[in-house]
């Protein structure tokens, strides 16, 4: 799974544990198989448990939980996401004072 797929997965899952399927796909922007197959890989690995609604008229409805371990492999992904965009924010802004120094030698701008 892409990292950026799965910290944006388990950060939904964390705040919106009762939203459907669909409705969390809609919320990524991939398509429902492909959220779907995520979810299984973080249900197979351990990362979150599938519950039922009991009380609820639709019994088809599921609330999807982090365990403990899902818990803690939120945060090692929050952190490797953090990195990556901190070193590509490095970069722009590298990048961003090149073109200042390349403009200022053209005398148009």
């Amino acid at each position: 799974m892409q990292p950026e797929i799965n910290y944006k997965l388990l950060k939904l899952l964390a705040e919106n544990p009762s939203l459907t399927q669909r409705e969390m796909a809609r919320e990524m922007g991939v398509s429902l198989g492909k959220f779907n197959y995520c979810l299984k890989e973080l249900v197979k690995k351990g990362f979150v448990k599938v519950d039922r609604f009991t009380s609820s008229d639709n019994k088809a409805a599921y609330m999807y939980l982090l365990t403990p371990k899902g818990i803690e492999e939120k945060a090692r992904v929050t952190h490797g996401f953090f990195k990556r965009k901190m070193a590509e924010f490095e970069e722009i802004k590298k990048q961003i004072e090149e073109l200042r120094h390349e403009m200022s030698k053209d005398q148009r701008w």
